[in-house]
């Protein structure tokens, strides 16, 4: 049996992975780094509304849901290639982060979060006693 094969068909299956669809755009891209007791993300958003993002947390795992509105169905697009839709990310959130603490802040079409290290993850200085009376006491770190 002769089977026709198309040469494109990879190509156009990666391309909808990296860059998406209009029915299942592609992910958010983002950068995540640490600054002393906090750690920071930042998603591009270009175009999208503040009032369509939205956070979630539930059991250390935070979900961000964003939303660029469809064009008017009425326009005759000539080209059409930034990704309209939904779009949702999740990010899991290690035990040493304050979940409870996170911050947001969205300008220029930059979505900022800023997780604080929880307290308990911070180094800490332990005081240590010596001799058999408990007299001399040192710190020593953990």
């Amino acid at each position: 049996m002769l089977m026709r094969t198309d040469p494109f068909r990879e190509l156009d299956r990666l391309t909808q992975q990296i860059l998406g669809t209009a029915s299942r755009p592609a992910a958010m891209p983002m950068d995540a780094w640490r600054e002393d007791d906090r750690f920071v993300v930042e998603f591009d958003l270009p175009g999208v509304a503040a009032d369509t993002i939205d956070l979630d947390i539930e059991r250390n795992t935070l979900t961000v849901h964003a939303e660029r509105a469809e064009r008017d169905t009425d326009l005759e697009m000539v080209v059409a290639e930034r990704p309209r839709g939904v779009f949702s990310r999740q990010l899991f959130l290690g035990e040493n982060l304050d979940a409870d603490q996170i911050s947001a802040h969205y300008d220029d079409g930059v979505l900022r979060l800023e997780i604080p290290v929880a307290e308990k993850a911070k180094p800490r200085k332990i005081e240590v006693s010596t001799g058999s009376k408990g007299g001399d006491r040192k710190a020593i770190n953990a």
